[in-house]
């Protein structure tokens, strides 16, 4: 009788490795792992998943794949690098984390659940080959393809001699389409430069000329998408909508504006929509000398309102002095939806939401599931729809909060898996991951929100609150100041996370004079008081806030409000539960 054999199968085999693993490791051993285990969750397995492949194994800094298709194999590849790229976009050059990865179709032999053989040998010597953000593979993956995958080609390399394999291997490297550019091949970071003073901006909102009210939310979500867009430009400061919106509606001069926000130049304009065209008028003012250094009118179809954008934000930019550039290699790229309903019923969504009013939050959320119905593939809807649940979940607009928190969750996993370039995305899953004490998730998040958007105030006042949290209160402060210069009138929560990080910098004068500023305090703020108070000796203050405690919340305990404290450092919660202690609070 015969004995059958090992099985044998013909696969497509990607070997995969981390660049200079061991340097990384030995820098940062605990973010190094916490990185990679976020890019794993986010990125990789994901895209494997997608694509049919299988994970064979895994090791310390590399992974072996298995695919059915050889397309599906160079499509898996050139997505982990294309987003791997994008996420090292303005990480320091020692932090970058880079693939090589190589591609082989052959035979490989099956024991189990591993696969060895020569087919795999070849993947492993092409993944050696390759450079930092590269992808090599075969003459018979080249072969198979063919030219039918889009946006990816290949460049021959010729016969290459490799270790412990006696024939050449026909090598060819994978080139990615230009926005996918590989990061260079180098590993330290870029000279220092110069600091200098940025050029300033404030946007004052687009005046609806269309004589219909239910037009106000386009000319309103129009404004904040030339914000946001402006934003996106690093050696900018923009002042935020919530700030400038206050002008909203109300006669203005631009000298007044600009004395008030401290910027040098301001943006006015009009919209006026009607069927399907559009006219957006915009100039831009000097507010030193009152003097209009620039003017556009755009007449169009509404589809081109997106070139409009982009048409107003580069004009801008090569006008204001000190302008980036290479602002094109700064911006994040995007994706904005084809269908203008959609597009049209985020912007009213936004508007909405910050009015944090419980009707109007209920009503975004609609028109949300409503963008989302006409475009299930528009990222921002899906993003905007977990900030709008955020904000439901937070103020206790729900009846079941951990079915709204999943949900949050599931939104977020969407608009990330159609475009992890929305600042928007990664400062919600930085807050998420925070309320998971997941710290090292939480910061990755922040910084990829961060480098997106670097004058954005909410991420900015973020930053200063995870900074808090992870035991780096003075920097702490310093951002979340910074986020109170970009929005003058910033909600007043921004004092609260002032105030927070002041107590643990242990500057406790700095910090009531923080929480008093909130004008309607509740029982959290009256217990970072009275902590604070206790702190400087003030009995009777303390006393005072800690009775406001216990007459807004009687089962109040320090051991339950502590849990709701996101300390990364023990001895930051033990100051925290000292100061409560002090001020006459119970466990």
């Amino acid at each position: 009788m015969d004995v059958p054999g090992p099985e044998r199968r013909l696969a497509a085999i990607v070997a995969a490795d981390v660049v200079g693993y061991s340097r990384l490791m030995e820098a940062d051993e605990t973010g190094t792992l916490a990185r990679l285990k976020t890019h794993r969750i986010e990125l990789i397995d994901p895209a494997i998943a997608k694509n049919r492949g299988r994970i064979i194994k895994t090791t310390g800094d590399g992974m072996l794949l298995e695919f059915h298709s050889v397309a599906d194999a160079v499509i898996c590849a050139a997505e982990i690098q294309r987003r791997m790229s994008r996420r090292n976009t303005d990480v320091s050059a020692a932090r970058w984390i880079q693939f090589r990865i190589g591609i082989n179709l052959g035979d490989v032999i099956a024991e189990g659940e591993d696969i060895f053989g020569d087919g795999v040998n070849v993947a492993a010597r092409l993944e050696a080959l390759a450079e930092p953000g590269g992808i090599y593979v075969s003459g018979a993956v080249r072969d198979q393809v063919g030219d039918r995958l889009d946006e990816i080609a290949f460049e021959d390399l010729g016969d290459q001699t490799v270790k412990n394999i006696a024939r050449p291997i026909r090598v060819f490297r994978v080139r990615l389409e230009p926005d996918a550019t590989i990061a260079p091949h180098s590993e330290s970071p870029p000279a220092a430069t110069p600091i200098i003073k940025k050029p300033s901006i404030a946007v004052l909102p687009l005046v609806n000329m269309s004589g219909d009210p239910e037009q106000e939310f386009f000319a309103d979500g129009l404004t904040e998408d030339i914000i946001t867009e402006l934003s996106r430009f690093r050696d900018l400061l923009v002042i935020s909508r919530n700030s400038t919106f206050v002008y909203k509606g109300k006669p203005v001069k631009v000298q007044e504006v600009a004395r008030e926000f401290g910027v040098e130049y301001v943006l006015e304009g009009s919209v006026r929509k009607s069927g399907g065209r559009i006219r957006v008028t915009v100039q831009l003012i000097d507010a030193e000398t009152d003097r209009h250094i620039w003017a556009e009118r755009y007449d169009r179809e509404l589809e081109d309102i997106f070139a409009i954008q982009d048409e107003m934000t580069r004009a801008i930019a090569a006008t204001l002095p000190g302008r980036v550039e290479a602002a094109t290699h700064d911006r994040a790229k995007r994706k904005p939806t084809d269908n203008m309903a959609a597009y049209e019923c985020v912007l009213t969504a936004k508007v909405l939401h910050h009015r944090s009013v419980r009707e109007d939050n209920a009503a975004a959320q609609c028109l949300l599931e409503r963008a989302i119905a006409l475009d299930p593939n528009y990222a921002h809807a899906h993003a905007w729809k977990g900030c709008v649940l955020g904000q439901a979940w937070t103020y206790g607009w729900c009846e079941d909060r951990q079915a709204i928190f999943s949900q949050v969750e599931a939104e977020l996993e969407v608009a990330l898996a159609l475009d992890d370039n929305d600042s928007d995305v990664h400062r919600i899953l930085a807050a998420l991951s925070l309320n998971r004490e997941e710290h090292d998730r939480a910061a990755y998040h922040q910084e990829r929100a961060l480098a997106l958007n670097p004058n954005y105030d909410l991420v900015v006042v973020q930053q200063g609150e995870l900074l808090t949290w992870l035991g780096r209160p003075d920097e702490g402060i310093d951002w979340i100041k910074k986020a109170m210069r970009l929005n003058p009138y910033h909600p007043e929560r921004f004092w609260s996370h002032l105030g927070r990080a002041c107590y643990s910098a242990e500057r406790y004068a700095e910090a009531a004079e923080a929480f008093s500023r909130i004008t309607r305090p509740d029982y959290t703020h009256h217990a970072f008081l009275a902590a604070t108070f206790a702190q400087m000796g003030n009995e009777v203050a303390a006393a005072a806030h800690a009775a406001e405690v216990l007459k807004r919340e009687p089962k109040f305990s320090i051991a339950a409000y502590l849990s709701t404290q996101h300390y990364k450092r023990e001895v930051d919660r033990k100051r925290h539960e000292a100061g409560l202690i002090k001020a006459g609070l119970t466990a």
